[in-house]
C-alpha cells in the first residue's frame, strides 16, 4: 500500500502535531506529511510549550522525539495523555531500548517509529495509530521482550512487562560481566561450562534487547543504583 493510497485518503484528514527540538527535522517531516492528501500538520514544538500547543490544536496524533534536549520526553508524553487522552502518541527514535519501551508504554504511548523509516512506513504508522492500532517497528519485533511489550500495549496492561525476568543464574552472569569478567572467567567462578555462560549471555541480550557486553554492564550498574 503506497503512501498516497486512496483507501487511506477516504478515511479523512489526520491532524498531526510534531514535537522535536530540531527545527530542520520538524520542517522536513511537516513538509513531507503535508504533501500527502490525508495529513495536516497542525502544530510543531520543541517540547517546551506542548500543553498550550495541544490545547489549541487538538491533534489526532502526536509525533514525539524521544531525545528532546529542552524537555523530558517521558514527562511530555505523560502530560499529553493525561490532559488530552484522545490524542494518540507515536514515539520517534533511532532504536528505543527496553527501559524506554516500558516507561512509554506505561504512560500510554500507542506506537514507535524509527527515525530512519521510509515516508511510507511513517505515514502508515500514523494512519494505523489514528485508527486505534498499536505499532512496533519491524526492528523491534524479533525479541522476546518486544513480543511481551507488544502484548502489554495491545492489552493495555503494562504490568505484563514484569513477565520479563532474569533467572538467578542470568543475574549472576550479569553481575560478573559488570565486574569485567570474560566468559571463561565467569565459567570458572560459577563452575559451569563456557558454552553455558555463552548461552546465558545470549538469553540476557535477547531479554533486554541489548547487543554488547558493555551494554549489559551498563544495565547492571543502572539496576544497582535504582
Amino acid at each position: 500500500m503506497t503512501a498516497t493510497s486512496p483507501y487511506w485518503h477516504a478515511m479523512g484528514t489526520i491532524s498531526v502535531a510534531l514535537i522535536d527540538d530540531n527545527r530542520l527535522v520538524r520542517e522536513g517531516i511537516s513538509a513531507l506529511l503535508n504533501a500527502l492528501p490525508d495529513f495536516k500538520v497542525v502544530a510543531g514544538s520543541s517540547g517546551a510549550d506542548t500543553s498550550v500547543l495541544l490545547r489549541k490544536t487538538k491533534p489526532q496524533v502526536v509525533l514525539l522525539d524521544i531525545g528532546l534536549g529542552h524537555a523530558n520526553s517521558l514527562r511530555v508524553a505523560e502530560e499529553a495523555k493525561r490532559d488530552f487522552p484522545d490524542s494518540k502518541i507515536i514515539l520517534m527514535d533511532l532504536l528505543p531500548v527496553h527501559e524506554d519501551i516500558v516507561e512509554f508504554v506505561n504512560v500510554g504511548v500507542s506506537g514507535f517509529i524509527m527515525k530512519d523509516a521510509t515516508l511510507e512506513d511513517l505515514a502508515n504508522t500514523i494512519r494505523s495509530v489514528a485508527q486505534g492500532a498499536h505499532v512496533l517497528p519491524p526492528q523491534m519485533t524479533s525479541t522476546l521482550f518486544s513480543q511481551i511489550a507488544k502484548d502489554a500495549i495491545i492489552r493495555g496492561r503494562p504490568d505484563t512487562l514484569e513477565a520479563v525476568r532474569m533467572t538467578a543464574r542470568e543475574r549472576e552472569v550479569i553481575d560478573l560481566i559488570a565486574e569485567g569478567l570474560s566468559n571463561k572467567e565467569i565459567a570458572t567462578r560459577l563452575t559451569i561450562a563456557t558454552d553455558t555462560v555463552k548461552s546465558h549471555v545470549r538469553n540476557v541480550m535477547e531479554k533486554l534487547m541489548l547487543h554488547t557486553r558493555l551494554q549489559i554492564a551498563a544495565y547492571a550498574h543502572r539496576e544497582g543504583k535504582s
